[in-house]
Parts: C-alpha cells; structure tokens; sequence
C-alpha cells in the first residue's frame, strides 16, 4: 500500500493531481517508455490503414495529422523516445510503400518538417524533466526537514506536561531519553552491527531498554524489516521471550498502514481476537519501514493515548537516527564537536548534490576574542535564517559562526553576506575589514565533504574547536537564540 502511494507520488509533477490526470499523463521510463511508443505508433498506422487504405499517414489532408502522436510522445518522454517514434513513421511509409499503397515520391518535406518539430517538442520535455526531477529532490529535501521539525514540536509540547504530571514517577527525563537514543544509533553505528542484525537496527537491544524505561514497558520484542519484508527473528526483546504471530490482526494492520496499532485503532474490527496489547511501526522520517515494535505487556494504567503517541514519536527518533548514524558517523568522527543537527544537514545536502547537483553552501564568519567582538557576534547569531543551521564554534584565540545555507549558491552566499554587513554598517557602524571579521565560504561538494568541511576548519583556525565541546547558541555571555523566521535573507 505505501509502495503504491510513492509510485502515486512519484507519477505526478507539479501542478498535476487526480486520478485522471494521473491517468492521462502517467510516468514512465526506460524500457515502459519504449514500450509505449512502439505500441502506440504501431496500433494508430493500423488503425489509419484500417479507415484509409489508400492514405495510412494522412498526406494531404491540409494539417499533418502523423506528427501529432510522436510530438506527444517528445513532449512526455523526450527527445530519443520523439526520435524513435519518428522512425517508425518513416518506417510505417516504406512499409505500406512495399504494398503499393503510395504512387508518390517521397515526401522529403513532409518528413523533415516533422523532425524537426518532433525535436524542439523533445527538447522542451528534456528541460521540463530536469527542472521537475530537481524539484523532486528539493521538496524530499524539504519534505524530511519538516518531518523532523513536526516531531520536535510534539516533544517541545508534551515534554512540558511530564515535567509537572511523570518528573516523579520516571527515573529519566524526556531530553535523557533523547540524548540516548542519539547515542545509541551513533555507537551501533560506530561497532559496524557486530551486535546481530546491527546492520538493520543498530543498537536496538539498549534502544529498547530506555524506551521500555521510558514508555513503562513490560514485555516486547524489536522485528526488522527488510525490503517492507518483516523478519521473523527478533532484533531485541524486553521481558519473557515470545515469538512473534505475523497474522495477528494489530501486526498486519500495522504493516498495511504503517501506523500505531492498538485494539481502539480505527480500521480494526472490534472482536478482532490479539494478544499483543500495541504494535508501533520503526519509520524513519524518509518513509522507509525499518522494523516493527511489538508491544505483550504493559501496565493498564500506562495504556492511554499519550503514552502510545509517546512511544510512536520515540521510535520514530530513533529509525532517523538509524537511518542518518551511518551520514553523520564519519563527519563526527573527524571533528566531535560538531552539532548532531549540523552533520545531519550537511551530509544530507551532499547527498543532494551529488544526486541532482543542486548546490548547497557554508558560511563561516571569524571573530577575535575581544569585548567589541562579542556584540558583533551576537548580532550575526540573532540575524541566522530560519531554514539555516548554524554552529557556533570556540577555541582559545577566536570565535566563529558557521552558517549551513540549504539550497544556495554562490549568489545567495553573496546576498547573505552583503546583508550582515549592511547590518554590521547599520548598528555599529563597521563592516568585515574594519572589524576583522574572516569570511570563509564552502559549496558543499557532492563528494569527500567530510575532508572539504575540515579543510575550511583548519582555513578558519578552528581545528581544536572542532575536537572539543562547544557552545550552544544560546550559551554565548548574552546571546539570546531569535525566534524562528524573526530574520530571513
């Protein structure tokens, strides 16, 4: 089911919805796209030969009818599959030539003509696939960044009410649940899945330590998927050993949906007999199934909603932290002290551009240690974009801000740093040479980025930043983090 809506999702471009749209124009490629072509041409010069045997390709009948189908075709698929179509009309002529069906020349022009129309219309395909298959990768891009930031407003929200209702009945709190289930993907990451099936889920067995500690778990067991395929050995298990009964009604509902199944989940029949009290799908932010949580005992009173959502949102931290461990591994390697959000983005965007070339970058702004330095600092940290993410660095001589800047070339590192200097002018009335700011820049290059990220580190004078403990934003003396969205450039 969630295969058909990604092919459903990957078959329509912008600004092209519904079911008959999606019918009348759907994507294809490769060996379905030739297909197409060889069969429609084929059964329209039957079908013209059918209705008009002495004239199959239409000659003459003041608007050149032939061409219309391979323009269509150049117009969907492009210029190869406009060519091929071409072909075989100049095929289909020689054909019913042999029959004796023409007592014509022939018609150069004709030909001609319709070449070359078939070529500009599959040029413009050409162009207009491109451009859609770079708004594809940017909106997945997108589409991951939002994922992640929805379930970091759901924690930010509920966090708040355990701290007055749990803080005494749990041992953790909510950010210690975090912290270790970032770690834990990181270290299974770093063991290289030595530990069973580490490879699928690393560190599954103390992942699902602290969410049993966490959620109140009893008894459970972690399944792996592979491939949407659900395997029947058990990654981790918490409680009495148990073997999973894959037609269990709330384990196929969950694999169907992808979602939380419980006995109260929509869709279930109500005398549907289960002895799983809940099973929460492991999906990671890319839509990726990675394994399944199966859920035999819990306490009653633990059984509510929030609880359930709570242990939803967990695994589902902890599936992006499988998924991007293996990303963020060898950047944190090399420099420790890089923030976990700031890896993650910049392996994610050079990933982006390795793919689609679309050009990412990193500004980096070197301050002195001085009194006079500091506001100017904390003013370009207030000033930061809202889809930027930002690493203020330290060591003993000098102070930085790196900036990633998603989706921007040189031109808009270039508008970027003419705005903070207008701003620097405007409030202290200085720019970057007077007050001996460094300006280091970094296009995110599609490959070895981790060696380009330390090169600009070691450009900046930060290499024993880099390997030790930084400050957060808002740990600067007197900074104070800006809303989201209060600056944009």
């Amino acid at each position: 089911m969630a295969r058909t809506v990604e092919q459903r999702r990957q078959g329509q471009g912008i600004g092209l919805g519904g079911r008959y749209a999606r019918w009348l124009a759907p994507a294809g490629s490769g060996a379905a796209a030739v297909i197409e072509m060889v069969g429609i041409m084929a059964v329209a010069m039957g079908v013209t030969w059918l209705i008009l045997p002495q004239n199959p390709l239409l000659l003459g009948m003041g608007f050149p009818w032939a061409w219309l189908l391979p323009v269509i075709l150049a117009l969907r698929y492009g210029t190869l599959v406009g060519v091929g179509a071409v072909l075989m009309l100049l095929g289909g002529w020689f054909f019913f030539d042999a029959f004796g069906v023409h007592t014509n020349a022939f018609p150069r022009t004709f030909f001609l003509g319709g070449l070359l129309l078939v070529l500009v219309a599959g040029q413009f395909g050409d162009v207009w696939n491109t451009r859609l298959a770079r708004a594809r990768a940017v909106n997945r891009y997108l589409d991951e960044r939002l994922s992640a930031l929805t379930k970091n407003h759901y924690l930010l929200r509920i966090s708040h009410a355990r701290l007055e209702n749990d803080l005494l009945a749990r041992p953790t709190t909510l950010r210690d649940t975090l912290s270790q289930l970032r770690a834990v993907a990181l270290q299974g990451e770093m063991r290289g899945g030595q530990d069973g099936q580490g490879g699928l889920l690393a560190g599954a067995q103390p992942m699902l330590q602290v969410v049993a500690q966490a959620c109140q778990i009893e008894g459970a067991a972690l399944y792996a998927c592979d491939g949407g395929r659900l395997l029947p050995q058990s990654v981790a298990s918490i409680g009495p050993a148990f073997d999973i009964d894959v037609d269990d009604p709330l384990v196929r509902h969950c694999l169907d949906t992808r979602e939380l199944a419980h006995l109260r989940s929509s869709g279930l029949q109500q005398e549907a007999q289960t002895r799983y009290v809940a099973v929460a799908p492991v999906l990671a932010a890319s839509d990726r199934l990675i394994g399944v949580l199966v859920v035999e005992r819990m306490p009653f009173l633990s059984l509510t909603y929030e609880n359930l959502q709570l242990l939803m949102v967990l695994m589902g931290y902890y599936a992006d932290g499988v998924e991007h461990a293996h990303a963020t591994h060898g950047i944190q390697q090399l420099a420790p002290a890089i923030p976990y959000a700031f890896a993650l983005d910049y392996a994610r965007l050079s990933r982006l551009r390795h793919e689609t070339g679309i050009e990412s970058s990193v500004v980096a702004l070197v301050f002195d240690l001085d009194e006079a330095r500091d506001a100017l600092f904390e003013q370009v940290v207030r000033s930061r974009r809202a889809l930027d993410v930002a690493w203020p660095a330290r060591n003993a001589h000098h102070r930085a801000m790196l900036t990633l800047m998603p989706l921007s070339d040189s031109q808009a590192v270039s508008a970027y740093l003419v705005r903070i200097e207008d701003m620097l002018r405007a409030q202290f009335g200085t720019d970057f040479a007077s007050a001996h700011i460094g300006v280091y820049t970094l296009s995110v290059p599609a490959a070895g980025s981790e060696e380009a990220l330390m090169r600009l580190l070691h450009r900046c004078q930060l290499d024993d930043a880099a390997s030790t403990t930084t400050a957060r934003v808002g740990d600067a003396p007197g900074a104070r983090t800006a809303p989201t969205g209060a600056r944009t450039g």
